[in-house]
Formats: C-alpha cells, structure tokens, sequence
C-alpha cells in the first residue's frame, strides 16, 4: 500500500522527488503525480488522523480504474541471457510476451521493456560518488565492540552498547554508551544527537536494524512506528541503505571504525562503575576525535561543522520527542488493556477488537484505525485497574460509584431507622465492602415499595432485633406489616435473625 500521508508530509516539507521516493518505497514518478493531485485537490499538511491512505487515495484518484496488473519482466534472467550468443532484447521481449498471454497479465510495450531493462543494466554497473550538501544528511549506526559497565558490588559487568552518528558533510560525529540497542535507546540515542548538533538534518541514513526498520527490500520500505513517529517530530525523512550495502553509507561506517580506534580502544583499560562515568569519558574522547586536526587538509571536524554545515541544519522543534513504544492488544470483556504492571480501561463497545497502545514514560494512549479513543496518565505498579467511568457500561458506572459514605447518606436522606440498618449491613462485616451488596438490595426495596415504606419497615424490624437481615425487612414489606401496629410480630429466639408472625395472622384477622 502506497504510504500517501508520508509522501505528503515530506512533499510539504519541500523535499525532492528522489528522496521521498527513497523514504516511502515509491518511484519518483509515483511521487511526482500524487503530489501533483495532492496539490490540485488543495490537500495540504498536517493531514486529520481520521484521514487515511485509503481516504487519500479515493480523493487523488476517484476515476482510477482497477486494470488487470502488469506482469513485471525478469531482468536478472534478461540480463545473464543476453550474455548467450545470438540472443537479443528482441527476442526476449517476444518471449515475455508469450508468457503475459499464457498467465493472462499485461505485457509491456516494446519501448517500455527496453528501458526498464536498460535503467536495471546501468544499476548493476554503476558506482555512485557521493557529493554531500551541508545540514542534508545524518548517518546513524551501533558500533559492533562492546564497553564493560563494573557493577560496584558484585564486580559482575554489562556489556555497553555504544551508539555514533555522523554527518558526511564535516564528518563532525556524535557517540553515547547505553545498556542495549531496543527501540527505547535507540530513538533516545537520536534526540540526544540532534540536541548535541544543534538541529536536525533533512534525511536521516540508519541501518537496517529491526529496532528502526521493519523492511527494506526494492520495492517496499516499512519502518519502525515510533521510529517513524519521531522522524514526523523531527520533521526528516528516513531513508535506510540498502541491506548489505554499507557503501550507501559509507561515512557511519568509517566513523565506526575511526571512533572504535579513537574512543573505545582508547578507554579499554579504565573501569566505569555507571553509564554516567562512562559517558563522560565517551565525551571527552569524542571532543577530541572532533577537534583533531585532517592530515590533508585545514581545519577539523568541529571547524567545519561550526563554519559550513550548523547554519543548514534545520532547528529543533519547541519540544523534544517523547520516547514511545508501540504495542497491539485485543481488547477482553473487562474493557482493560496491560502495560507494565498497570491496567487501563478503554470505551467498553470496544470489547473484541484489535486496538494499538502507544506508551510513554508519561502518558498511555489507545488507538482503533489510528483514531484515539482513550489517553490515561500513566501509573506505574498500580493494584488496582485505572477507570475512566464513560469508558463503563452503565450498570458498571454505577456500581463503581458504592462506597461506605454512598450508602449511608442514602440511608439518612430515606430515614433513621434505614440508617441504622444499614449501619448493621456495613460494620457486621470484617471488611465493609462485603455489606455493598445488601446495601444494593436494600435500595431496590425503597424503588419497589417505596422509601416510605422502607423506613417503616426498618423501625419494625429495629424493634425486635438491633440486627436485622435483608430478609426480615423483606418479609415485613411483602406482607404489608409494616404499617401494622397491633399486629404481634414476634422474634423467634430459635435463629439470629428470624422473625415469626403472630398468631393473630395465621387466625385470618388480617
């Protein structure tokens, strides 16, 4: 699927056609015309959220039609056949279009079928120079050797990962040690090069690494969300070099090298007890990596970074980004999602579906087709599930409001003799929550009787126990004794809580 809301997005930013293609997996001419159509529909950055690829597409190109798809030529089997005697483009073209006619696809026009095959050709033999422009590029990469991080205590170390990046222009670098190359680091170890650059470039090289690229192939780039969240923050365009070339980024591979020599060969004898100390002596090291002067030519990395290249650079956003890390979850009957050790609820028409979590150290937020629909502040270690009472079902919201000071302000508004029964529901108990339900059933015979009746009720029963059950009271309003003041309602010794009617009842004077 065509990444139209990226493509957009860098377009506004007012890059070239080439590396928006670069960034998105899609052919110049591709991004030529959608930002051709993007234009003429006036459709502009920022996008809505709830405007999606497919939205996008119905918009730029509503008379598309879906014709049968073209069946792409084979150019490595052209290429090595044209190597036989006798064999020409010619030939292979009609061969091509032998087979399009047996699988029932397109075949390419004659013209078309040489060009592809000459612009694949000029690829296999071409040797690309590399002319950098100031502020255009970063390069980023892990260097492959280790520090030893000394756990004070135990003496037990921890390798330390340390992240470099470089820009081609000065090759004026940046590195930092972390405790691992996860996502978390990764993307912190890019906003701490940037804050130490003093601003952002327009194109951002990283390496192949799932933590940043998801996949990279000739026809489909798909990056890291967070990855790419952060390059929209930062407003650059990622473009990763091509799996196994490390020529596409030569200069991160030479400062790998250089900066192995220079910092950690350097510091290979010292004991770091923390990352801290660690990376101060990284720091110092790294200063004078930079200001060591060329043997060829004036000046040092830091000079011509500070006199050629630091003006181009693009300038920091107002805030930096906040690291996230993406997750999906489906959502359970209980509406609650898990992060960490702490549970969050999300609207409950949700129950069943395939929702995204994104998380940060300060905020947890849920996506459904990249609409949000819950944001939690986020609480770390916390026992019991975070409610939102809108993201419950009524009966749910209800019960969620039953406290011991709910109850009995009820009770004291229907009555004091409800009040003082309630007060025997909640303190008979060992924990007072466990008299919640009675309190509840007790409210439903103040709806069904009315809360007149109800207090009558709770004054008879008072006057034969000073603890009466749900039962008692029930019993009373079901058979209208509340109101029957010569009745002889008597409390029967032989249970807790059970009260006998009179025999004037059951002697038909009722």
């Amino acid at each position: 699927m065509i990444d139209y809301r990226e493509i957009i997005r860098l377009k506004s930013a007012d890059y070239s056609n080439t590396s928006v293609a670069s960034s998105t997996g899609s052919s110049r001419n591709k991004v030529a015309d959608i930002w051709k159509k993007a234009q003429e529909k006036q459709i502009e950055w920022p996008i809505p959220d709830k405007l999606t690829n497919e939205d996008l597409k119905a918009i730029l190109y509503p008379q598309e039609a879906t014709e049968q798809s073209r069946l792409l030529p084979d150019y490595e089997y052209v290429y090595n056949e044209l190597a036989k005697p006798g064999v020409t483009l010619s030939l292979l073209w009609a061969e091509y279009c032998i087979k399009c006619q047996d699988t029932g696809k397109i075949a390419y026009q004659h013209t078309q079928f040489n060009e592809k095959y000459h612009a694949y050709a000029s690829s296999k033999k071409a040797t690309l120079r590399l002319r950098h422009k100031p502020g255009d590029e970063l390069e980023v990469d892990w260097v492959g050797d280790t520090l030893p991080v000394t756990d004070p205590l135990t003496g037990l170390k921890d390798p330390a990962y340390v992240f470099v990046a470089c820009l081609p222009c000065s090759m004026y670098g940046y590195a930092e040690a972390f405790p691992d190359m996860k996502a978390p680091h990764w993307i912190e170890a890019h906003i701490h090069a940037y804050e130490f650059f003093g601003g952002v470039t327009r194109i951002l090289i990283p390496d192949n690494l799932k933590v940043g690229v998801i996949k990279n192939t000739r026809t489909e780039l798909v990056l890291n969300r967070s990855y790419h969240e952060m390059a929209e923050h930062y407003d650059t365009a990622i473009i990763p070099a091509r799996p196994l070339k490390p020529k596409d980024k030569p200069n991160a591979e030479g400062s790998v090298k250089v900066m192995e020599t220079w910092i950690l060969a350097a510091l290979r004898n010292r004991v770091f007890f923390t990352y801290d100390e660690l990376n101060l002596a990284i720091r110092e090291k790294l200063n004078e990596y930079n200001e060591r002067p060329f043997q060829k030519k004036k000046g040092s990395r830091k000079s011509v970074f500070e006199e050629e290249e630091k003006e181009f650079l693009m300038p920091l956003p107002a805030t930096p980004y906040e690291t996230a890390v993406w997750s999906t979850a489906t959502i359970q009957p209980d509406y609650l999602i898990s992060v960490g050790e702490s549970k969050y609820s999300v609207p409950n028409e949700f129950i069943g579906k395939k929702v995204d979590i994104r998380a940060t150290e300060k905020v947890i937020e849920v996506f459904y087709h990249n609409n949000r629909i819950a944001s939690h502040i986020r609480k770390d270690h916390c026992p019991e599930p975070i409610y939102i009472p809108e993201h419950m079902p009524e009966k749910h919201r209800i019960y969620m409001q039953y406290n011991s000071e709910f109850f009995l302000k009820w009770a004291s508004q229907n009555g004091p003799s409800t009040l003082t029964v309630v007060k025997s529901f909640l303190y008979s108990h060992k924990v007072e929550q466990q008299g919640y339900k009675t309190c509840t059933s007790l409210m439903r015979l103040a709806d069904r009787y009315t809360p007149q009746s109800l207090e009558q009720a709770c004054e008879r029963a008072l006057s034969f126990t000073p603890a009466p059950s749900l039962k008692n009271i029930s019993i009373i309003l079901k058979n209208k004794l509340e109101k029957s003041k010569d009745e002889k309602v008597q409390y029967s010794k032989g249970s807790q809580y059970g009260i006998t009617r009179g025999s004037a009842y059951y002697g038909g004077e009722r």
